[in-house]
């Protein structure tokens, strides 16, 4: 076999701007979503990213974004409250000693009262999404508000 043809079924594709991958659920991540997250995370663009799943449930693309000024207030009335969403959220802290920092979360939203074929479709591809945005620094996996609030990531990042 011509190793120049061949290419490993596990290999992601790209055609026209759609990153193809071979993860459990099948679906494809666009590319925007790599390049609004380098967006957020090389050049602080960004506060905030949701993602979703499109209409059809085949690929990953942009949902939402805030910019730097936004509050974590409005990042988190972004999130559906009958639907899953992937997020990442850039949080700026002080230390101890009072020295800025800042952390990438990655959040998969799936609350309690979303359908179950969204809540499996998302958890599914998790682990793919997840590997496609080189550079988080914590993950959270929130079912409801409290499990995102404000308290809770600042806990996190101790």
């Amino acid at each position: 076999m011509d190793s120049s043809v061949y290419s490993d079924p596990t290999d992601s594709i790209d055609l026209m701007g759609i990153s193809l991958a071979n993860s459990s659920s099948g679906v494809a991540i666009h590319d925007d979503c790599k390049l609004k997250f380098n967006e957020l995370q090389s050049k602080r663009m960004h506060r905030f990213i949701t993602f979703m799943m499109d209409n059809k449930g085949k690929e990953i693309i942009v949902d939402k974004i805030g910019d730097r000024t936004t509050s974590y207030e409005d990042f988190t009335s972004s999130l559906p409250e009958g639907d899953c969403r992937f997020a990442i959220y850039d949080f700026d802290f002080l230390t101890a000693e009072d020295v800025p920092k800042s952390r990438i979360f990655y959040i998969l939203w799936s609350p309690d009262n979303a359908k179950v074929r969204s809540k499996m479709l998302y958890a599914s591809s998790n682990e793919r999404f997840k590997k496609e945005l080189n550079g988080i620094q914590l993950e959270v996996q929130a079912t409801d508000a409290g499990e995102i609030s404000l308290d809770a990531l600042k806990d996190r990042v101790k």
